[in-house]
């Protein structure tokens, strides 16, 4: 079998067939109106990636919640937003219904800005802060989550992805830095409570065997106390907790896992591979392979960081025709690492890119450049876009540094 072959074979994703094994990641991109809402530049980023031939889309990171924001225009699901966010997956269905629309559901918690909204907290890290979370309040935000994943079913989204990864509130409460005594911290009991009691409650209160259920999972956060390590006090990879997790999801309704890793306001290295340490991106395909061995084999494991593989010329030591994006990402699913490959960075770079390889036209690639200029504008609270290849957001870059005297060191 072909790569190509490979990567445009079909799958099942519990009830729902996807086309192909390419994934559009979720990637804020800042650019709702003042009220959560998708506006024209959302649409047509979208729009962008539903011609983009991919067999599965997410919507970003969109906030359960008004109060608690990471992002001065991040899209919101609340009862206001019903309806625009309809007549968004209505358009997009119309672009193409082929492929799976989902909404990626999030709190920002303590990520939260403090300058425009209220942060809060499980336990704060060192050098992070806020409020600490009661029982009540977090017993409100499970209530938000299901009713998030209500109004996504009501709008006519495929499925939901719950996230629990880059230190969104979903992965503070998980980590064992949250010994805290109280409700949701402390024994794995009280840890895991926000995440299995919004994966039942959706399966109890959303009657739709059609409509998919998943979560991006960061499986090794990388810092003392952060989920996936030993314990409070260690940093060391440890997989007892990642296996209670994965196991407690899918027994739950789970049908696919997003593999991550890392904590962007902790260990940024982790989460997206940078182009002085291409090798990074090695670990999320050991990660992968780990959801793969713990899960059922018919749940959906797909694969993170692949925009770090590009054309083939990316700095490992592998002759290019061997290192490509398409070649490492089909023996991936050929080997059964994952199942299907994300593209996020790359999205930005080439929305079109899985169309593209379709149609024979590899020449017309643009290959993400790993210049962490799209990381600049989203810290900055910036429209979010590729400033290599689209003008548009190169215009925002410029005016960005301009208004904050000069470019912002992403890498340390």
């Amino acid at each position: 079998m072909s790569y190509k072959d490979t990567l445009f074979s079909p799958l099942k994703i519990g009830s729902r067939t996807c086309s192909n094994r390419f994934f559009a990641a979720p990637i804020e991109c800042c650019d709702a109106d003042p009220d959560g809402n998708p506006t024209e530049l959302t649409r047509a980023r979208y729009e962008r990636l539903f011609h983009g031939g991919y067999g599965m889309v997410c919507l970003e990171a969109i906030s359960v919640t008004s109060e608690s924001l990471a992002r001065q225009h991040q899209l919101l699901i609340t009862p206001s937003n019903e309806k625009p966010l309809g007549s968004l997956v209505r358009h997009l269905r119309e672009v193409n219904p082929e492929p799976l629309f989902i909404f990626q559901l999030t709190h920002s918690g303590e990520l939260s800005d403090r300058t425009f909204s209220r942060t809060v907290t499980p336990r704060p890290l060192p050098g992070f802060g806020g409020e600490l979370l009661t029982d009540e309040e977090m017993d409100k935000i499970v209530d938000q989550f299901i009713l998030a994943a209500k109004i996504a079913h009501a709008v006519g989204a495929d499925g939901v992805d719950i996230k629990l990864a880059s230190g969104y509130l979903g992965t503070q409460l998980l980590r064992p830095y949250n010994n805290r005594d109280w409700k949701y911290g402390g024994s794995w009991e009280g840890r895991s409570r926000f995440a299995f009691e919004v994966f039942e409650r959706i399966q109890k209160e959303i009657h739709d065997d059609r409509f998919i259920v998943g979560s991006k999972v960061s499986m090794w956060e990388g810092f003392a106390g952060g989920f996936g390590s030993l314990g409070v006090d260690s940093a060391v990879y440890d997989l007892t907790e990642p296996t209670e997790l994965l196991k407690g999801l899918e027994a739950r309704g789970a049908t696919f896992f997003h593999e991550s890793a890392g904590s962007p306001a902790a260990t940024l290295d982790l989460v997206t591979t940078s182009k002085g340490a291409p090798y990074f991106a090695y670990l999320h395909s050991n990660f992968a392979r780990d959801i793969k061995r713990i899960v059922k084999p018919e749940t959906v494991v797909i694969g993170s960081n692949y925009a770090v593989y590009r054309n083939g010329k990316n700095g490992l030591l592998d002759e290019p025709e061997h290192a490509s994006v398409f070649a490492v990402g089909a023996r991936h699913v050929e080997q059964g690492v994952n199942d299907m490959i994300a593209l996020g960075r790359q999205s930005l770079a080439d929305p079109l890119l899985p169309a593209k390889y379709r149609d024979g036209r590899e020449g017309e690639i643009d290959f993400c450049a790993l210049c962490d200029n799209c990381s600049e504008l989203l810290i900055r609270q910036a429209n979010v876009g590729c400033t290599t290849f689209n003008p548009h957001y190169r215009a925002v870059l410029k005016e960005t540094r301009e208004q904050h005297g000069g470019a912002l060191k992403i890498r340390h």
